[in-house]
């Protein structure tokens, strides 16, 4: 994409849209580590077994709605 066609697709937006599309702009001009992490190398280490099993493990728990809540987190450690 060029900044020309960034710049018709602002001038599409529904005027109600400005101000957020004006703060994610911001936080992607000005947001050092989303720029450290946007220009990152890609992870190339190779998948393991153990991580193949642990994946797995967690798509089970999830579907047999074994996990805890975020919310339920935040209290354990007092942030509620």
């Amino acid at each position: 994409m060029t900044r020309e066609a960034l710049h018709e697709l602002i001038d599409r937006l529904p005027e109600g849209e400005i101000v957020a599309a004006q703060r994610l702009l911001e936080h992607l001009a000005t947001s050092a580590p989303f720029r450290a992490a946007y220009s990152a190398p890609l992870d190339d280490e190779p998948v393991t077994p153990g991580d193949i099993e642990a994946i797995a493990r967690g798509r089970r728990d999830i579907q047999a709605g074994e996990v805890v809540s975020h919310e339920d987190i935040l209290r354990e450690f007092g942030m509620r």
